[in-house]
């Protein structure tokens, strides 16, 4: 009898944990894991208004995905033992080879999407005191390196952590990625530089890499301040330093001013001709359920922002879209939110935003190019049941358009409408 994806993922597993969980077995083990089980059906919809009959006018794409995540507790001792476990699996529910391209599903050799794809990961985990070292998947949300989790399916990454918190008030990381596997897809693979857009980014003579290795730590001076350095390096491609410093200041009930700044200096290594010092800042005013927002954004060196292929920049103008980090440019953002439990429907929430960039060196090799400039408007639209039979189940609409006056040769062209409709739910296997 033939098994579908899940059930061959959720077999795995389960044979996994049964091989795992006698040798280990203690009631901390047991009793502290947890497993849970995600659902989410995701429609994308990005219309290029500009594009030529010789392009892809629009990249459409439907599909369900399945996120089962199991976390154990730590054996007795004075060092515990550990695992970890994820299975993921993704099905076709509509696609065509004239559509692909949305990053929820892989795309073949002969421009199709497969009927389903799935991905599998384990992690070991010994704990000692307030240290964790873990090898195995990883899902890194750092500074200098953030695990994409914008569609179907998250990013993982093979490789080896240390998470520490012995230090009050200090959490340190440090470790090394060896592999990646990318939202839309179920294979390995080493990892690249991100090059689209006007970065003039070239990564020399190799294309990928297996080192990416990075340490830091941020140190929480108050409950309310806290500042942090990080370090990565992607050998072969770049060096990078990221300065961090996050303040919520206290006005008077209900009333706050958020200040997020961060710096990252990025050099070459190797034969890439990376040279790039990014400075952003956000600073946001709460006032009851509404929020008002304000960012800046600047690119400056030979090269735009770099980080690695089909990861997510730490930049507070990366939004739905873009990311704002092209060679020489200036972005402004505008930001407002709104809870609507301040009139009385918790769980429904909206947010808009306007981003503008310019003073893109749009042509690094003629002098008297024209600047580039770009915008785009985002608005999200999400409401999470509160109670009853729904209760957890979400419901997200997101809406987008940008435009530029250049193209990166790519099927984006320099235009783009674009919609996303995601249902998600979550609930505890145990």
């Amino acid at each position: 009898m033939s098994k579908t994806p899940i059930a061959r993922a959720v077999a795995m597993a389960t044979l996994g944990s049964s091989c795992i969980i006698p040798a280990l077995a203690h009631a901390d083990f047991i009793s502290d894991s947890k497993a849970n089980i995600e659902l989410r059906n995701f429609y994308f919809n990005r219309d290029f208004r500009t594009s030529t009959p010789a392009q892809q006018n629009k990249a459409e794409e439907w599909a369900q995905g399945f996120i089962l995540k199991y976390e154990s507790g730590y054996t007795e001792g004075t060092i515990g033992v550990g695992v970890d476990a994820i299975g993921m699996l993704g099905l076709k529910l509509d696609s065509s080879p004239s559509r692909t391209g949305t990053g929820l599903l892989p795309k073949q050799a002969d421009g199709s999407a497969p009927d389903d794809y799935s991905k599998l990961g384990a992690t070991a985990k010994l704990r000692y005191e307030k240290n964790v070292v873990k090898a195995g998947t990883l899902i890194p949300k750092l500074p200098v390196i953030v695990a994409n989790d914008t569609r179907l399916l998250p990013q993982v990454f093979l490789g080896s952590s240390l998470n520490s918190t012995q230090l009050d008030g200090l959490t340190f990381d440090a470790g090394r990625l060896n592999q990646t596997n990318l939202r839309d897809g179920s294979d390995y693979q080493e990892m690249g530089i991100t090059k689209g857009g006007k970065r003039n980014i070239t990564p020399g003579s190799k294309t990928f890499t297996n080192e990416f290795d990075y340490a830091g730590g941020t140190y929480s001076w108050t409950k309310n301040f806290s500042t942090g350095y990080h370090y990565g390096q992607l050998e072969d491609f770049y060096k990078q330093h990221f300065l961090t410093a996050l303040w919520t200041l206290p006005i008077t009930d209900g009333q706050s001013l958020k200040t997020d700044l961060r710096w990252a200096k990025s050099t070459d290594d190797g034969g890439s001709n990376v040279d790039n010092k990014a400075i952003n800042a956000m600073v946001t005013y709460s006032l009851g359920y509404n929020a008002f927002g304000l960012g800046y954004q600047k690119m400056s060196g030979d090269t735009g922002f770099a980080y690695i292929n089909g990861a997510d920049p730490y930049l507070v103008n990366y939004v739905q879209i873009n990311d704002f980090a092209n060679k020489d440019e200036k972005s402004w953002q505008a930001r407002y939110d709104y809870n609507f439990a301040g009139l009385g429907i918790p769980g429904l929430t909206f947010m808009t935003r306007y981003i503008k960039g310019d003073n893109i060196d749009t042509n690094p090799l003629v002098s008297n190019a024209e600047e580039g400039k770009e915008w785009e408007r985002d608005t999200d639209i999400a409401y999470v049941f509160q109670d009853g039979y729904l209760k957890g189940f979400g419901v997200k609409w997101r809406n987008a358009t940008t435009r530029s006056n250049f193209s990166d040769n790519t099927a984006s062209a320099n235009a783009a409408d674009e919609n996303r409709l995601i249902l998600s739910y979550t609930t505890p296997l145990w």
